[in-house]
């Protein structure tokens, strides 16, 4: 969502695209930066940039400053760098102003979490461990050990997660009979792929 709020009329087209893909009930997770966590971390550094070993994010000489309009929440831009995965410009995104915007394309807000929080409160459930620990993310399988450097889980903290889910009740129709009791079913055709859609 973030390389879409270069514009406002390009962030209200992502949405819509979105939007437009999904059925009713349908639901759309995504990630992007933690505007709340960039400004603060931008407003404590010195100079224009901060980061560490691992990434970096610069302002422009146009925010110099550290204060962004309310009136005027779409095109502030920064530079990240993240080490061999991303260079390139990105947009921080208000998130009380996306979910405005996302109302006003039929999704209601389910979720939303700082991706410290979301592994915090995820992490404490064995369902999840035993998750993490089949995608190899806990080191050598031990709970409290994860393969993320002290860096690179700074970077984590960057980021939220969300879920929105479109209005309006799922048709019934649709429903497959055989899905077991807890536990979904894919085919398909229930999945979307947004990838391109601004």
């Amino acid at each position: 969502m973030h390389y879409s709020w270069s514009t406002e009329a390009r962030a209200r087209r992502a949405l819509a695209n979105i939007s437009a893909l999904l059925r009713p009930g349908g639901i759309f997770i995504g990630t992007m930066p933690d505007a709340n966590v960039i400004v603060k971390k931008y407003r404590e550094a010195e100079g224009l940039a901060f980061g560490n070993s691992v990434y970096w994010i610069r302002f422009d000489e146009e925010f110099s400053e550290k204060k962004f309009k309310s009136s005027n929440p779409f095109g502030i831009k920064y530079k990240f760098h993240l080490e061999d995965a991303v260079d390139c410009p990105e947009w921080i995104v208000p998130f009380p102003v996306f979910k405005a915007m996302a109302d006003e394309f039929d999704f209601e807000l389910v979720f939303v979490k700082n991706n410290h929080e979301f592994v915090d409160e995820y992490m404490k459930k064995p369902e999840f461990i035993e998750l993490m620990r089949r995608l190899g993310a806990l080191g050598d399988g031990n709970q409290d050990q994860s393969t993320l450097s002290p860096d690179e889980w700074e970077v984590a903290y960057l980021y939220l997660a969300f879920v929105l889910r479109k209005r309006g009740q799922p048709d019934q129709t649709r429903r497959n009979p055989r899905r077991d009791k807890g536990k979904m079913q894919l085919t398909k055709d229930d999945i979307e792929n947004v990838n391109g859609a601004v």
